[in-house]
């Protein structure tokens, strides 16, 4: 008898076509509760020993994966992966796949809606209003028409804000070291050639980058002191590419004019996090992507890349985070039948 196949969802919620997409293969499918410890999701993979692993809540690292001796697949359930230890991953021979682009939409529509929930002082308007002050006097808003977008990144979201942007009638800019010029043309978006120079024309600055060791804390003391004065700044990416700390002083000070931030260092932040309380700071808690529609894009799409790499089928290249341990021959899932050339280039 044949032991059963499990897929472990890191997390409560999966879309119900990516759930029927994992039951029509026949295949068990495992949630743990949220953000789960490194004690509550050794414990799941220890137990149910899955072959695959939807990636959605909290940290995945070498410790867990050393509990799961039968997980050949880890599969992000969205774009970045760095809650996701790919080292310990790929001396391992687990294949790290990821569904970039298939909430980038959603994303995009949540950075504009900060941008302008921050810009036009939404939240504060509303707490006075709703404590009984009529704040009309004395108040000066700000039009954001004709205002310069900064876009950090030019990646799928990146694209869709800047179209979002220049529908608002801003005049949109943006710095990406690895998009095509093509790209910036396509979109009618000017090419800046360094952080330092986009910091410093913009009147908004939104990220679109991935979290890496040279992008960790890029938003810092220095560079926000480079950022025009009543400027803004919003995060839909990874909290980690900004330093609180400093950011909590640039707004004291008065330099930066207010925040929309949907991702932190830490998540879900502390209670006691400063800016949770910060009257020019709208925040969110990391539901840029979270909508019905790129749910069900990137569940479908996470639970895919689990199912068609179990079957030995090939997916897109982009979407193997670790393609040489397939080079290497060193891929769990080759004991599995998988063939190796599949995942070679060209």
């Amino acid at each position: 008898m044949t032991e059963p196949v499990n897929i472990l969802v890191t997390g409560p919620d999966l879309d119900p076509a990516a759930s029927a997409l994992i039951e029509q293969a026949g295949i068990n499918r495992i949630h743990t509760p949220p953000y789960p410890t490194d004690d509550v999701l050794t414990d799941h993979l220890a137990r149910f020993r899955p072959q695959g692993v939807v990636s959605r809540m909290g940290k995945f690292g070498a410790l867990a994966m050393d509990a799961a001796p039968d997980l050949k697949v880890i599969s992000k359930h969205g774009a970045g992966v760095d809650n996701i230890d790919v080292d310990a991953a790929t001396e391992r021979g687990i294949a790290v796949v990821r569904a970039p682009g298939a909430n980038a939409l959603s994303v995009a529509e949540h950075t504009i809606a900060l941008l302008l929930a921050t810009v036009k002082q939404i939240v504060p308007l509303v707490s006075g209003l709703r404590d009984g002050r009529w704040e009309k006097p004395g108040f000066l808003g700000v039009e954001i028409a004709g205002k310069t977008l900064g876009l950090v990144g030019f990646g799928a979201i990146a694209q869709h804000t800047a179209r979002l942007g220049r529908g608002l009638g801003l005049n949109v800019v943006a710095y990406d070291p690895m998009a095509q010029d093509s790209v910036f043309a396509a979109e009618g978006v000017q090419r800046i050639a360094s952080v330092d120079e986009l910091l410093a024309i913009a009147d908004i600055v939104s990220l679109h980058c991935p979290l890496m060791p040279a992008t960790q804390h890029m938003i810092n003391a220095q560079s926000l002191q480079i950022m025009k004065p009543q400027s803004y700044l919003i995060n839909t990416a990874r909290g980690g590419l900004i330093s609180e700390t400093d950011l909590l002083m640039a707004l004291q000070s008065g330099h930066i004019a207010g925040a929309g931030l949907d991702t932190f260092e830490q998540e879900p932040p502390s209670p006691d996090n400063p800016l949770m309380n910060e009257r020019t700071v709208v925040v969110t808690p990391h539901v840029g992507g979270v909508t019905a529609a790129a749910g069900r894009r990137v569940g479908l799409l996470a639970v895919e890349g689990i199912l068609d790499l179990l079957a030995g089928k090939k997916i897109a290249a982009e979407r193997i985070v670790n393609p040489e341990i397939f080079a290497a021959g060193t891929a769990r899932l080759l004991t599995s039948g998988v063939d190796a050339k599949l995942f070679e280039k060209g």
